[in-house]
């Protein structure tokens, strides 16, 4: 199947701008684009896989013939535009949060459920990006011994928080090393030489928006109700790669080396568990890798009976926690 139009809605943030570089590697079989942005980017001239593009204003009409539509303009945008592009007919594949766990929208991983694609109506939702890399580095391990609790500690890049907050990283560095104080206008913390709680809003129970998705995500995902996720988001001053550290309880014993084992000949996994030289996953390695990086592969000994692991997993979250996941969809649908 070869589509004829393709729109991206949100095309000139940092997510749109890896659509670009993704569709145009992976040969995407699309005959045109059409690059959607709000009033502020609209008319921009934009470098597309070899050509020039004009970011178009996003409206209701501008879907008339759109076959597919990656949407990556936050949930606000999908609620308000999502329902009208795939009434005028495109499959809309969402990376916000807006429709994750509606009961009707696959919630997707390509090497973990592409077979919930089989129920789409139209509508399929991106999972969030630090869901998609634990995802990865999970499944393997959850078809072969049941998972049935998970402690995760994120170390989140800032370009989950788009182009701007990767433009304040930088202005805040050189101004640090400038002798000068950062200015926080994308966070409500420097994020230059910094670590801070993840800076989406607190839920009452005390947990903030981040830490709930990952927790209610997975289990969507994997189909089993009956794991149990305990999060912890904070923002690291790191480009573009997320870092978790997991602790994983299972069903039954299961060794070190069986789970590196089994990583190893996992689907969008690579392992780097290099104890001698001290070698391990780091966000500089992930960047601009499809792979989700996992290693620290070793033992909890807080569970009991070998139940318990311990591993950290790292991924590009422009990448696989957005952008290439989105067209690995798209391309499954192809």
């Amino acid at each position: 199947m070869r589509f004829r139009q393709v729109a991206i809605v949100g095309a000139t943030g940092a997510v749109g701008r890896e659509f670009a570089r993704v569709l145009t590697q992976r040969c995407f079989p699309a005959e045109s684009y059409r690059l959607l942005a709000s009033a502020r980017s609209a008319g921009t001239l934009v470098d597309w896989a070899g050509r020039t593009l004009k970011v178009e204003l996003l409206r209701p009409a501008v879907f008339d013939g759109v076959d597919l539509a990656f949407f990556s303009a936050g949930a606000a945008v999908s609620r308000e535009f999502v329902l009208r592009a795939q009434r005028a007919g495109a499959i809309v594949i969402d990376n916000s949060s807006a429709f994750r766990m509606a009961p009707d929208v696959p919630l997707v991983v390509p090497e973990v459920n592409p077979q919930a694609l089989r129920a789409h109506q139209g509508i399929i939702a991106n999972p969030n990006c630090s869901t998609i890399i634990l995802a990865v580095a999970l499944w393997p391990l959850h078809r072969v011994n049941p998972i049935r609790r998970v402690v995760v500690a994120t170390y989140q890049a800032v370009s989950g928080a788009g182009a701007r907050a990767l433009a304040e990283l930088e202005a805040q560095t050189r101004a640090v090393l400038a002798g000068s104080a950062p200015e926080a206008r994308v966070f409500h913390e420097p994020c230059a030489f910094n670590v801070f709680s993840h800076d989406s809003p607190i839920g009452p129970d005390g947990y903030n928006l981040e830490e709930t998705k990952l927790m209610r995500e997975l289990a969507k995902i994997f189909g089993d109700e009956n794991i149990r996720v305990a999060a912890t988001c904070m923002r690291v001053p790191v480009q573009r790669a997320h870092t978790e550290a997991v602790s994983i309880e299972f069903e039954h014993p299961m060794d070190e080396s069986e789970a590196r084992a089994i990583l190893q000949s996992a689907p969008g996994v690579r392992v780097i568990d290099d104890r001698i030289a001290n070698r391990f996953p780091t966000p500089l390695a992930a960047t601009g890798r499809d792979e989700v990086l996992v290693g620290r592969i070793r033992r909890d000994p807080t569970i009991a009976d070998g139940r318990g692991l311990q591993l950290i997993c790292v991924g590009d979250q422009l990448r696989k926690g957005a952008a290439l996941n989105a067209v690995q969809i798209a391309e499954l649908l192809a």
